[in-house]
């Protein structure tokens, strides 16, 4: 019998009698979407709040700036190409710079379990001051709190930030028309096959590591030089899939993917058919999602290019007028397929 379902039965159906939280609610896709839907922005409600971008916007004085917050839970703590340190700077960075702001400070709460070894929490504080170092934020506030044996798995940290919203930038799910053509800036599902290959001792080829890396600079650059770029998001929990599915809703329009202009690297691609992973659902921690008219796309991508971070950039889709809210895939052989929200967890605590 299934956690929270009864045997008591009503006209042969059965009554869930006490909703539970799953793994699944943490997965980004549809069980995280309805959890944040139904219980946190209806309590919540606010017109700050409603955008559902990956931060807050808003002006104080005439000044623009975007505030956002996350939390990190990964296991194992120290992967390929990365750790829950610089996870942790990365993706608050990334999450102000997808607002189109500049980041400038961040906090850092932590939460430590009675037994973490203290050289371990100095590797991970180091990191973290490391990678805001590259992203030229500082950490500026912060909390920390000790909690029995196994209360945590070894740390949790929780990162806020806030950034100013560069002059030039508007970046809203509400200027994504149709027309429009879709541009990824690398490999998809680095990360998740990474932090997996780490928690399951798997050994895969070395080139696959996380692609955690701040984002802030190449956005910047992006936004001065193609202020028209109207919608910025990075895939991370639920990757593409779900992160277009929630801009088509977001937007009203449809969205159709090349299968053959993809960006996955041949050694995820055969990791995902031995385990029965789809790509597109795994999470980044180092990309972004780019929308723009067709006539700038060019100048985005030798922008994109010139960055070690979004070398492998390309186009991967177009906007459409038609089945607004739905993605699609068009296949090698030319058919389509719908792509929906990630409706569980393909792999639990990635981030």
């Amino acid at each position: 019998m299934l956690p929270g379902i009864n045997t008591a039965k009503d006209g042969g159906i059965m009554h869930n009698q006490e909703e539970l939280i799953l793994l699944g609610h943490g997965s980004g896709g549809r069980l995280s979407h309805d959890l944040i839907k139904n219980i946190m922005v209806s309590a919540f409600a606010n017109p700050l709040l409603a955008e559902l971008h990956d931060g807050a916007r808003f002006s104080i004085d005439g000044t623009k700036l975007a505030f956002t917050t996350d939390s990190y839970v990964v296991k194992p703590r120290f992967f390929p190409g990365g750790d829950i340190g610089k996870l942790a700077v990365c993706g608050t960075v990334n999450d102000l710079a997808m607002c189109g702001a500049r980041p400038l400070y961040l906090s850092a709460g932590l939460i430590l379990e009675e037994g973490l070894p203290i050289a371990e929490l100095k590797k991970i504080v180091e990191s973290m001051r490391a990678t805001a170092q590259v992203a030229g934020v500082a950490i500026v506030t912060g909390d920390t709190k000790v909690v029995e044996r196994g209360a945590v798995d070894g740390i949790y940290i929780n990162t806020a930030g806030i950034g100013a919203i560069l002059p030039q930038a508007d970046v809203t799910a509400s200027r994504v028309k149709p027309g429009q053509e879709v541009i990824v800036s690398g490999y998809l599902g680095d990360h998740a096959i990474a932090v997996m290959s780490e928690r399951h001792g798997l050994t895969l080829p070395s080139k696959i590591i996380s692609d955690c890396a701040p984002l802030n600079g190449l956005i910047q650059e992006l936004l001065t030089e193609v202020p028209a770029i109207s919608m910025l998001r990075d895939p991370t929990r639920g990757g593409l899939a779900t992160t277009l599915n929630e801009i088509a809703a977001d937007a009203g329009v449809g969205i159709v993917l090349e299968e053959s202009s993809l960006p996955v690297r041949p050694e995820v691609s055969a990791v995902c058919e031995l385990l029965g992973f789809e790509p597109l659902y795994l999470a980044n921690e180092g990309k972004v999602v780019v929308f723009v008219e067709k006539k700038y796309s060019e100048k985005v991508l030798k922008i994109m290019h010139q960055h070690q971070v979004s070398a492998a950039a390309r186009i991967i889709g177009t906007v459409s007028d038609k089945a607004a809210g739905q993605v699609a895939l068009r296949t090698m052989v030319g058919g389509l397929r719908l792509l929906d929200m990630l409706s569980g967890e393909q792999l639990p605590r990635i981030c």
